[in-house]
């Protein structure tokens, strides 16, 4: 299991693990997760020719039966060597309601490995720091619940920090949780990556003792955060085509802008940019960076369909009316039929684990 923040490079990262274990002779299967349907994640690693399996509606504490029952889905259908899942980016208390129920549970079907957690360093160094600005109290202690239960920490993109800014993660991590295993890696671009599948390949500690965790600061750190999916079609009213790229960052950098004027902090915006078999994807991860793309189509058309998933800190109400604005005057600036559809938006409810294992004498 990899976990991690949202918008910390998850899906990324797990691209990259399952190339390597295909490439060493392995077969591998992916789970997603998340709190609502229709998942960029999952669009885009099966495009890449995974087996993905999708667990929607909740984290994976809370819909463990069907975590289990996509897991063996996948065991029937592809007899994978390996499954790789990605829980949800605001979830934690992951040991005890997920990882040992599978091993008290189904120890004979499942060899568990060692909970990753990927460290986002665009809000990392603020929460680590203890710095306002950002998210609330309620939804750092999320982030720092995350790293508390991890096996490994990986500071992640280090292909984006300096060699200080690196060292100083790392050392925050330490300062903080001394005991920690902390690894600095880029999903991307795959530095120090072998160090990560090194560690991965040892065998989970089974736990005896659990963290605390505070489910009303849990549920109210979540419930801070506004969560919206939808649908939205883009054409050209003319015979004009366009960058699929470019106009896929200009959305994003439009809807930065106009979450910040309502003071409203990104966790992570991931749209994905379809035009009849070309595909883009782009991200955004947090209030003060610019949108990147982590894929890119190189192509002109003169319609596409996007795919936009988003989790701000913000009520869903706002957030609705932010995405709506900025993709019809979007459509307005540039000439184009702009249509909203499948839309999605709410609060997460209240984690109510299926399991929950309690601390052994």
């Amino acid at each position: 299991m990899v976990g991690g923040f949202l918008g910390a490079g998850k899906t990324t990262a797990i691209a990259r693990l399952a190339r390597h274990y295909v490439d060493s002779g392995q077969k591998v299967a992916l789970v997603t997760n998340d709190q609502a349907y229709d998942l960029v994640d999952t669009h885009n690693l099966r495009s890449q020719g995974f087996d993905v399996g999708e667990v929607p509606g909740a984290c994976f504490c809370c819909k463990f039966d069907d975590l289990v029952e996509t897991v063996e889905k996948l065991g029937a259908e592809q007899a994978p060597d390996i499954i790789i899942a990605e829980p949800v980016g605001s979830c934690t208390d992951l040991v005890a309601t997920v990882i040992e129920p599978l091993r008290h549970l189904y120890a004979e079907r499942f060899e568990l490995g060692p909970l990753a957690v990927l460290l986002k360093p665009e809000h990392g160094r603020k929460i680590l720091r203890q710095e306002a600005g950002g998210f609330s109290p309620k939804a750092a202690y999320i982030f720092l619940k995350q790293i508390e239960e991890a096996d490994i920490v990986v500071v992640n993109k280090v292909d984006k920090l300096s060699d200080e800014q690196c060292q100083e993660l790392i050392d925050l991590v330490g300062q903080r949780y001394p005991e920690k295993t902390v690894l600095a890696v880029s999903g991307r671009d795959g530095d120090n990556f072998d160090l990560l599948v090194e560690k991965l390949a040892g065998t989970a500690n089974e736990h005896r003792q659990f963290m605390d965790v505070d489910y009303d600061i849990y549920a109210e750190g979540e419930a801070e955060l506004g969560w919206l999916n939808c649908q939205l079609d883009l054409a050209s009213n003319s015979d004009t085509r366009f960058s699929l790229d470019e106009i896929l960052l200009t959305l994003l950098e439009r809807l930065r802008d106009a979450l910040v004027a309502v003071d409203a902090e990104p966790a992570h915006l991931k749209v994905l940019a379809q035009s009849k078999t070309e595909s883009a994807i782009a991200n955004l991860v947090g209030s003060d960076v610019e949108p990147e793309l982590s894929l890119a189509s190189e192509i002109q058309t003169a319609a596409a369909e996007f795919i936009v998933n988003a989790r701000v800190a913000v009520d869903p109400d706002t957030l609705q009316s932010v995405v709506e604005s900025c993709v019809l005057q979007l459509g307005k600036d540039l000439n184009l039929k702009a249509n909203v559809r499948g839309m999605q938006c709410f609060r997460p409810g209240r984690p109510v684990p299926t399991h929950r294992i309690q601390e052994e004498e």
